[in-house]
């Protein structure tokens, strides 16, 4: 199951008990609980699920979740009000250790442990993908988390308003609000850049798990998608994997519920990337969350409604995006005339020798 309720990204504590995440690109404050050292939030609206905050990018997994199902019925009566508990279990523990009501989340990952094996099976196509960017011109390296590096980021997010044919939330960001979305876990990330000549074309923030690494960010101008910087990347990750001794390099979900077909899984596909099954508890709380996980409600739109269902709304989805640019085009381009129409008789015509 991919959980929607929470941005995988950053965290920050406050005294009472309150933090601040990032909910599809907007910082909001919400109640928390800490239950032994884990950070435990709440989502949803007619199905309350609390689940660890940033689960897939810590260091380990729950310890003791009976501890957390204990303290979450006891803060009931306080407000903090949840219907189901849910955690996973961290790869590479495939194996349930639990006997709670469980599902599987599909997992992206390859083996990392050596660039060589992984680029001996990698497909033709991602092979000649990472050589074509290299024959562009593509250098990728690693880069320190400053001024520079966020500057480049903010070009990098404003490189167009749109991403996977979705309205990009990371688009037209002040600098400051930049920093602030990339500041997590930087005492065990590191930054990969892919640099044409002095621009920054694409960067990939790498965060280190253990014997785990997590892809967190991977952002590609697509005004340079011809010189594959995403596949020079990725190849980097992998070595940054082999040098570190990583078992395992992962990058979100590789399929997201009954959604099967979509760009970025071909991508991940032809980047090495395989689907791996990691158990998902659900501990119900309340009698709705009992009812709930018996009827596959939790599993949300994606996890209930059939595969073309969901390529329907998608392609819907893509269609609204399209006419809204333009739309928004031809508004402009109806604006342009009366705001520069002096300026524009002044300069000499096309084909003209002045």
């Amino acid at each position: 199951m991919q959980m929607s309720l929470l941005a995988p990204d950053k965290i920050q504590a406050t005294p009472d008990n309150i933090i601040e995440i990032s909910v599809k690109g907007k910082w909001v404050k919400v109640p928390a609980l800490d239950a032994n050292g884990n950070t435990i939030v709440v989502g949803g609206r007619w199905l309350k699920v609390a689940a660890i905050h940033d689960e897939e990018w810590l260091e380990r997994e729950i310890k003791d979740p009976e501890l957390c199902v204990k303290i979450l019925k006891g803060r009931r009566s306080h407000g903090f009000h949840a219907d189901i508990f849910t955690f996973a279990q961290k790869l590479p523990a495939t194996l349930p250790k639990y006997e709670y009501s469980m599902e599987r989340d599909s997992i992206a990952a390859l083996r990392a442990h050596s660039f060589r094996e992984w680029w001996e099976k990698l497909p033709q196509e991602g092979r000649k993908n990472v050589r074509r960017s290299q024959k562009r011109g593509v250098a990728v390296g690693v880069k320190q988390f400053d001024d520079d590096l966020i500057r480049a980021i903010r070009e990098v997010n404003n490189d167009s308003p749109v991403r996977q044919k979705v309205h990009n939330v990371h688009y037209g960001k002040t600098v400051d609000q930049v920093k602030k979305d990339y500041s997590s876990f930087l005492d065990r990330s590191d930054f990969i850049c892919a640099n044409l000549g002095n621009e920054v074309i694409g960067f990939l923030k790498l965060v280190y798990r253990g014997e785990i690494a997590s892809i967190l960010n991977l952002t590609t101008k697509p005004s340079h998608y011809d010189k594959r910087p995403a596949n020079a990347l990725v190849a980097k990750a992998v070595e940054l994997c082999e040098a570190r001794g990583i078992s395992y390099l992962t990058y979100g979900m590789y399929n997201y519920g009954n959604k099967r077909d979509s760009p970025l899984r071909e991508f991940k596909t032809r980047s090495g990337f395989g689907e791996m099954l990691v158990p998902r508890f659900y501990i119900p709380l309340t009698i709705w969350g009992s009812l709930c996980v018996k009827l596959g409600l939790h599993r949300g739109l994606l996890g209930i409604l059939p595969p073309d269902v969901i390529t329907m709304g998608v392609n819907a989805r893509a269609r609204w995006y399209t006419l809204q640019q333009w739309i928004s085009r031809c508004s402009s381009m109806s604006e342009r005339p009366n705001r520069n129409r002096q300026m524009e008789c002044s300069n000499p015509p096309a084909g003209s020798n002045l």
